[in-house]
């Protein structure tokens, strides 16, 4: 890799008139912005529809598109939706995303649009190179039918199809306008970094079209589910209750599953981070009774022959593991081997002693350096809430020796840029410097989370020459 920088901000985040960011104007205005302070990357949270939480790490496929994120503008330029029907959608409030009336109201909306669209090949087409997407539409159509319920217990087999229409309709629909983002960002020198959440749910196109690549009985129910064990986030760990993959069958098979699904995620990026790395040397296995992640046992994963497998279909594109979590040297070592830049997060630095290998001494250039990740506080936030010993340590070590320790942000951001990792990313929130009131998410929570949103008057009062020469000084352009 080359130096670089980037900002984490998803797609719901970004300003707007309809709920929550889309892929219109608001998006190329952001890329404008990326490239006008410097920045190489953008950096965006899972695309695929989420859950009922509104988390995109767990969704009905790993190859679906959120709907919400369709720019309804544009559809109203296509002559799709007419602008009564596009102002009926207008938002209450530019600082949140109103993801109970986004649910209630805008796929109704865009059905609407879909009984419109003429263009029926280019509709073919997409499906016939996006299979699994197509799957997940029939998964969606058939839910519809069956009222909602999960897959296990659908009587009806036959989709419903106004739904099926519509699902199709939206795939398609933002796939077309994602592509014309990321090509008008490839042009202005903008690179951007999708996500793969490592797990997908139970009650899922994916599990439903092809169950025998995960470990269920013989109801199609987990054995054992997905979880981390106690941790700096949650004492009592994460359970996530995913369904575990049956690594043998998948690599029988040539790990067909996940070539497709990697291939697919670089189609719409030109780079992906692989979520909850570790778990592909050893992944924490949790009996599907428990009630906590504390009884959980670590189970030996495909290591390096998953790497080599997925390695060729992603070529020269640019593969982060994320590495956090709890890591042993058998992670580090498969990290090391897979050649893939691993993740340092600076608010995970003053945990233990000198030797932590997120205090930016510690850093190797083959790595990607964050002040925090969407699931961790704010910068601001954190420094807010940390214990007197620890912020004076902090301080000291970023060398801000001023009364008012309120104002070390510059001089934090500024050790992030000139460290000696070959990329530096910075959550938006940290860009504004704002407090633990915009926080993204806080794990191990149900509720409040993924709802945060910025507005375009916010970014215009970011100083834009401090970031310019940041990126200039430390050769990060």
């Amino acid at each position: 890799m080359s130096r670089a920088s980037g900002v984490l901000l998803h797609v719901s985040s970004l300003w707007g008139d309809y709920s929550e960011g889309s892929l219109g104007k608001p998006a190329i205005e952001w890329v404008d912005y990326l490239a006008d302070l410097g920045f190489t990357y953008w950096q965006v949270l899972p695309f695929c529809l989420p859950d009922e939480f509104y988390s995109p790490y767990k969704s009905f496929s790993a190859f679906s598109f959120n709907p919400f994120f369709i720019d309804l503008d544009l559809l109203c330029a296509e002559g799709l939706l007419t602008a009564a029907e596009v102002n009926s959608a207008r938002q209450k409030t530019p600082y949140s995303c109103e993801f109970a009336r986004l649910s209630e109201e805008r796929m109704p909306l865009l059905a609407k649009a879909a009984e419109r669209l003429s263009d029926e090949k280019a509709l073919e087409n997409f499906f016939k190179s996006h299979p699994y997407t197509g799957k997940f539409c029939e998964f969606m159509a058939l839910k519809a039918a069956n009222g909602g319920k999960d897959w296990h217990r659908w009587t009806v087999k036959k989709p419903d199809e106004k739904s099926l229409r519509t699902w199709r309709f939206t795939q398609y629909k933002f796939f077309e306008q994602w592509m014309a983002v990321k090509e008008y960002a490839n042009k202005k020198g903008v690179k951007i970094i999708g996500d793969i959440p490592i797990y997908v749910a139970l009650d899922s196109s994916d599990v439903w079209s092809d169950p025998k690549q995960f470990q269920l009985d013989e109801k199609n129910m987990p054995k054992c589910v997905a979880g981390v064990p106690p941790d700096y986030f949650a004492e009592d760990g994460q359970l996530w209750g995913n369904p575990l993959y049956d690594w043998k069958k998948m690599e029988a098979d040539g790990f067909s599953w996940w070539k497709d699904r990697t291939a697919f995620m670089c189609e719409l990026f030109d780079g992906i981070r692989i979520d909850h790395f570790r778990g592909l040397e050893s992944y924490y296995s949790i009996a599907a009774t428990e009630k906590t992640a504390k009884n959980g046992k670590w189970i030996k994963g495909p290591g390096m022959k998953f790497v080599k497998a997925i390695s060729p279909v992603c070529k020269d594109k640019l593969i982060i593991a994320e590495d956090l979590g709890d890591i042993d040297d058998k992670v580090r070592k498969l990290v090391d081997d897979s050649g893939f830049p691993g993740m340092r997060v600076l608010q995970f630095a003053f945990l233990g002693d000198n030797n932590s290998p997120h205090l930016p001494h510690n850093y190797c250039a083959n790595c990607v350096a964050y002040t925090g990740t969407h699931d961790n506080n704010t910068l601001l936030g954190y420094v807010w809430e940390l214990d007197e010993g620890t912020r004076k340590r902090l301080l000291d070590y970023c060398g801000y020796d001023g009364s008012n320790w309120d104002a070390c942000y510059n001089k934090i951001l500024e050790m992030m840029f000139r460290s000696h990792a070959d990329t530096v990313i910075i959550p938006v929130q940290d860009l504004l410097l704002y407090g633990s009131d915009t926080r993204l998410n806080t794990p191990g929570t149900a509720d409040d989370n993924w709802n945060y949103r910025i507005t375009k008057e916010q970014l215009e009062k970011v100083d834009r020459e401090k970031f310019r020469k940041w990126n200039k000084l430390y050769g990060r352009i």
